[in-house]
Order: structure tokens, then sequence, then C-alpha cells
């Protein structure tokens, strides 16, 4: 049986601002879910048996925020009374930050709901590529936003696209995260998705820059113990590097229905949840059935659901036979074999050497080098910004 981890829902594909490296074509569209549809949704869900052991649910693929806060009131009150008794149900936003103000951040808090706010370093970093559709910066309101939440106590984290530009400074984004206070660290890179091209991946050298970025940036968070605790690539990195032989590992991206995604209209999707919303016609745009007419149960029985999974498959037997970094990787992401490559029947992409090869390269590293690295003499550079800044 199916085991959703993670259920990604669209409430609106519109956003506020056109960031130029969005993948999303349909952001201008300010259609929004019916809670009819949120209904079916959820009562198939919980039916399913799929979630039993607890369902993650993440606000996404548009700026949830755009929608007001009775939305969700509605929507979480309406979640709340299907759920099988003892259900946990987790509830999360990605959001950029800019329409965040007291009432949300009150509203983020009293229903315990996990923030991630997108911003991409300072304000010449930012404002790079996360503009307005009249090309202005949004580095002011963005930031505002953190401020506001650190301000009521509201945890989050930041998720900040790294492009060459960025690479090239890891010291001044580890200090500008230090002077907002910001704690929770994730980095994606600017990747090849639907009609962007990255600039980033075209570029010599790429790689090398990844590994140097995180290798300076721990390197600089060991120096500031509990400053920033939490950086996603170097913990996840570890994670499996020094996971146990025993312990399993899925990989959530390559397995049917563990990451399920459903737009406004109720279309349902799986695997990389960015295939939701992409155009490709021999996998029919990767949509295996509407929830407003379709039984969720019977879509893993969708023909194109099994031609997905085979040739995902294909690849990732690829991956396996070829690749030594396998057991920490578990095949790669298909969104990125395809975008890449032109088939899910690929193995190793630029994407993964540098998230998965380069971030295992830095901890293995490390681990050589351990006398050289925490605690090896060398004294803590002075801070440009050591204090946060409110």
């Amino acid at each position: 049986m199916p085991q959703i981890q993670l259920l990604v829902v669209q409430p609106t594909p519109f956003c506020n601002i056109d960031c130029r490296y969005c993948y999303l074509a349909d952001r201008t569209n300010k259609s929004v879910v019916a809670g009819e549809t949120l209904r079916n949704l959820f009562t198939q869900v919980f039916a399913s048996g799929w979630a039993d052991e607890g369902l993650s649910v993440v606000w996404h693929a548009g700026e949830p925020l755009v929608l007001p806060i009775d939305f969700y009131r509605g929507a979480f009150a309406m979640i709340e009374g299907l759920k099988p008794a003892g259900l946990s149900v987790r509830h999360s936003f990605q959001t950029n930050g800019t329409l965040i103000d007291d009432a949300w951040c009150d509203f983020i808090a009293e229903a315990e709901i996990a923030v991630g706010v997108s911003i991409d370093g300072p304000r010449h970093l930012h404002d790079r590529n996360r503009v307005t559709r009249s090309g202005r910066g949004t580095f002011d309101k963005t930031i505002e936003g953190i401020r506001r939440l650190r301000a009521h106590g509201v945890p989050f984290h930041v998720i900040s696209v790294l492009t060459a530009e960025s690479l090239a400074v890891p010291r001044e984004m580890f200090e500008f995260y230090l002077a907002e206070g910001i704690e929770h660290v994730c980095f994606n890179v600017e990747e090849s998705e639907g009609e962007h091209r990255s600039e980033s991946f075209a570029r010599a050298g790429i790689e090398d820059a990844y590994y140097g970025f995180l290798s300076e940036f721990w390197r600089l968070s060991a120096m500031y113990p509990g400053r920033i605790p939490y950086i996603r690539e170097i913990d996840d990195a570890q994670r499996n590097v020094f996971r146990p032989r025993d312990a399993g590992f899925i990989n959530q991206l390559a397995t049917p229905f563990a990451i399920t995604s459903m737009d406004w209209a109720g279309n349902i999707a799986t695997f990389s949840p960015e295939l939701l919303g992409l155009k490709n016609e021999c996998y029919d745009n990767f949509v295996l059935g509407n929830i407003n007419r379709d039984r969720l149960v019977e879509l893993a029985e969708r023909p194109l659901l099994k031609r997905m999974q085979a040739d995902i498959d294909a690849g990732i037997a690829l991956c396996r036979e070829r690749c030594e970094y396998f057991s920490v990787c578990g095949g790669g992401e298909p969104v990125n074999k395809l975008f890449e490559n032109g088939s899910f029947a690929t193995a190793e992409t630029t994407y993964c050497r540098m998230t998965k090869m380069r971030a295992t390269d830095l901890v293995l590293d490390r681990l050589e080098n351990v006398s050289n690295f925490v605690g090896g003499g060398e004294a803590a550079p002075p801070l440009a910004n050591p204090s946060p800044v409110m």
C-alpha cells in the first residue's frame, strides 16, 4: 500500500511576485481551490489508509499568503473534522514573506504552522531574481516579514536559491543570516525545470564552486557554534553518510505517492512535486487524474503511473549500476533527469553532482581532516554584523 509522506496542496497558482528563475508558468492565474475540492482530497486521503502514520501538508506552488487568513481557518477546521481520531496533521507554508504581517504571525503561531521563507541572501543578491512584475526588488518586504516572525517568536527556516553570484560569497551570505537572526538555512540551486534554463548550471566550475561555498559556510558555522544550528545540505549529507547499514532508505521523489501533489483544480500528480504544472505530452502533463471525478486509490493502477514508474525505475537502475553515491541518494530526482537529460530513464545530472555528490564529498573530506576542522586552533574571524538586526 502506498504511504503519503508529504501532501503538496496548491491553494492558488497566483504569486504576487515574478521570480526570474520560477518554473511555474501559470503564476498570473488568480484561481482559488474550491472548498469541495479540498474536502474531496482529504476525505479520500484519510479513507485510503495511505496516511495512517500522520500527514504533512505543505501549501505551496503559488504564494499561499495571497489568500486571506479565514480561508485557512476554514480549511484547517474542515480537515480537522475529517481526519481519523489520533491521526496527526501538520501544516506548513512556503512563502516569499512579502505579505507577512502581525495578523499572519498570530495565526501561524495559533495554528502551529511551520514556515519556510524564500530569501536569496543580502539585497543585491536577492533582488537579482526575486522581483515584482515591474522588475522591482522584493528584499525590503521579505526581510520585513522575517523580522516580524522573529519579533513574534515564530519559528521559521529560510530557503535560499544559490546562483553563481551567491556561490562566490559564502562569508557574505553567512554574515547576512547571522545579522538577521536566521538560524535554520536550506539551500536550493538554480536548476533547469520547465521553461527555465539555469545559467548557473552552464558555467564552468559550478560544481567546485558549490563545494567551496558549502565548505566555507560549514567552517564559519563551526566557528560560531549555535548561531546557525541547522544547514539542511550538511545535515542531510551527514545523516546519509552515517546511516546504519540496516537502516531503511526511501527516495520519496521516486516512490509513487510518497509525495502527492494536487493543484487548485484538483489534478493529482506524484513523484517530484515540480511535475504538477509542467507540460509534457509523452506523460500527459504528469496528471494521473482529478480528485473531483476519480478515486484516489484507483490512481495507483493508472497506465500513466505505470509508464512513469517504469522509466523512473530504469533510471534508478542505471544509477545503482554506475554511481558510487547511490547509497546516499537512492536514484536522484526524476524532474531533473527529465529536464536536463530528456528522459526519466537516465542517470547523472548536474543537479545531483552538485547537491548530492559534492555535499557527500565535503562530509567525507571533513571526516578525513577532522583535526584541521572544528577546534583546529583557528580563531573566529570578526563579523561585519555580529548581532541580529531588528
